[in-house]
């Protein structure tokens, strides 16, 4: 199976500091790029590179195609394509209510199609960190929604205000139980739910452990890694987590309490920020993170709450951790302790005195030597394992596809025998994998590098991904509402099958668009006589455009099941 050759280490997604080689920290972003190089930067910094983005890339150059990016307008809300969606149902079923595959079409619209591809790649990355599922009980499709739309809106902005933001989103309060946490008391022994203040420290700001600016860890005397809280801190934490609940303007007096615990709701609650109920929050003693919020007479959760996001936002754990987290979910699974370094101190300081600038620390990511350097493109130690959504978003940009329905039906893709994998579906909140996930027995945990999205791969996924992408290159994916024979994503191959009398004509245009040019020999010949192996008819049209056709989707199949594939660099 093609990724078990490499899991075992044909191929090792990562680079350690020190082991990659080539490198050209002089290489300037700011210059055009080669169609092989632009299609290489837009497998990192889009859902898949096409023929237009490509030129555009190759006109700008890096830098400033990320400057257009992010200046481009947020393209269509997810909120707004539920709505729609929901308004095409109910004219034929008014009772009907979004279900999750509704949001699942949504995504894969938006990044096939959207303009603002960066800021929809950065916010699918936050979303792997900023976890939320449909897999917790009481999900709202429409909500969810709304939380994916907020990611988006904060891709480029400050990290405070995303962390603002995700704390006090209902769907975060649902799904880590933050939305209507109480304070303690004493009479009957509540105490305040930890859910989310063990999640935003471990998963979402710091971590586990004191990390350098590189990203390595820092150690007490005897080489022990220190960590950077303490159960009290966590205690401390969740009594400022208390108080918040449904958005309602009524949060005091007689009535309040109705929508603290959600008896009543604003028909807004579900989309607008969580607000404060200070009869439900905590006035006692609050120690976090060497900081301490004293007891009170007079309860103050907002004021609480601003010291606590603040304590956390100039923690200096926080550029190393966010930013070697989005290194791994764009360019590579084992930056360079330099490439985080570098990437940490834009976080610290974008250059005019403002910390937490997401929009600066994206751009220092993408053009930073070690993710442009083309010579590591061939080196064993450096990329990342494609993530199995990416892979689909690849195909369905590369090669133009199409959605009869225009509503993009492929819909839920979270089962191993189809991707394993669904944006916003992971089976807990430590996402489909963990950052630090080294496969077991194989060659890259020997070499002691990290390979995460290795976490969900089995012979089950294996073969539930060859088998998907099968389906999907030679008829399309999805059902059309109402026509269960022809897949509603689907594509022609128009301009593959235009080169498919010339194999190594084809094998070349396939070989930049899903491998920016880094096809190694073997593979192109083994492509090549593949396809060449397909006949084609000397005479009737329509058997010469099946044969073309047939030839395309071989190449493209054959290319998408190999590791060199597989293996993004």
């Amino acid at each position: 199976m093609a990724l078990a050759a490499l899991a075992a280490g044909s191929i090792t997604a990562a680079v350690v500091g020190g082991m990659a080689t080539g490198l050209n920290p002089t290489q300037n972003a700011a210059t055009a790029m080669s169609a092989t190089d632009a299609a290489r930067f837009l497998t990192q910094a889009t859902f898949g590179p096409t023929d237009t983005s490509i030129a555009n890339a190759q006109t700008l150059g890096v830098s400033a195609w990320v400057d257009q990016q992010e200046a481009m307008p947020i393209s269509q809300s997810m909120v707004s394509f539920l709505n729609g969606r929901l308004a095409e149902m109910h004219l034929t079923n008014p009772t009907i209510q979004l279900h999750p595959w509704d949001f699942y079409d949504g995504f894969w619209k938006r990044a096939v199609t959207a303009p603002d591809q960066l800021r929809k790649r950065v916010a699918l990355a936050l979303s792997e960190i900023f976890v939320i599922s449909f897999q917790a009980p009481g999900m709202n499709t429409l909500s969810i929604g709304s939380y994916y739309d907020m990611l988006e809106k904060d891709a480029f902005g400050n990290y405070r205000t995303l962390l603002q933001d995700v704390t006090l989103h209902p769907t975060m309060g649902n799904y880590l139980n933050m939305l209507g946490n109480e304070k303690e008391n004493t009479i009957t022994g509540q105490l305040p739910d930890q859910n989310y203040a063990r999640e935003v420290q471990q998963l979402m700001s710091i971590g586990l452990y004191q990390l350098n600016q590189d990203g390595t860890l820092v150690t007490d005397s005897s080489g022990a890694p220190i960590p950077t809280y303490s159960t009290s801190d966590i205690i401390g934490l969740s009594k400022v987590f208390t108080g918040f609940s449904w958005y309602s303007t009524k949060t005091t007096g007689y009535g309040s309490l109705v929508y603290f615990y959600g008896q009543q709701t604003d028909p807004n609650a579900g989309f607008k920020a969580m607000v404060a109920y200070p009869a439900m929050h905590s006035i006692s003693d609050k120690p976090f993170l060497g900081t301490d919020i004293p007891a009170s007479t007079i309860s103050d959760p907002n004021g609480d709450l601003k010291i606590a996001l603040d304590t956390i936002f100039n923690h200096p754990n926080v550029g190393p951790f966010i930013g070697k987290q989005l290194i791994q979910r764009l360019v590579t699974s084992n930056p360079s302790p330099a490439y985080v370094s570098r990437v940490a101190a834009v976080f610290n300081n974008d250059g005019t005195g403002v910390r937490g600038n997401l929009g600066a620390v994206v751009k220092a990511i993408l053009i930073d030597p070690e993710a442009r350097d083309d010579t590591v493109v061939s080196s064993p130690t450096f990329g990342k394992l494609r993530e199995p959504v990416i892979r689909m978003t690849n195909w369905a940009r590369a090669f133009y596809a199409k959605s009869q329905s225009n509503n993009w039906l492929i819909g839920d893709t979270s089962t191993p025998v189809l991707l394993d994998q669904a944006t916003l579906n992971s089976p807990t909140v430590f996402n489909f994998w963990r950052p630090g996930y080294s496969p077991p027995g194989t060659a890259l945990g020997a070499a002691g590098l990290v390979a995460p999205e290795f976490q969900t791969v089995d012979t089950v996924s294996v073969a539930g991904y060859l088998n998907t992408m099968l389906a999907t290159i030679g008829k399309g994916i999805g059902i059309t509402y109402g026509n269960t024979a022809t897949p509603d994503v689907y594509s022609i191959y128009a301009r593959e099958a235009a080169l498919a009398s010339n194999p190594a004509a084809l094998a070349a245009r396939v070989n930049l668009l899903l491998l920016y040019g880094s096809m190694s020999p073997g593979l192109t010949t083994r492509i090549v006589n593949a396809v060449t192996a397909v006949p084609v008819p000397t005479s009737g049209a329509p058997a010469i455009k099946a044969a073309l056709l047939n030839r395309a989707r071989l190449a493209v199949f054959l290319t998408m099941a190999s590791p060199e594939y597989l293996a993004q660099r």
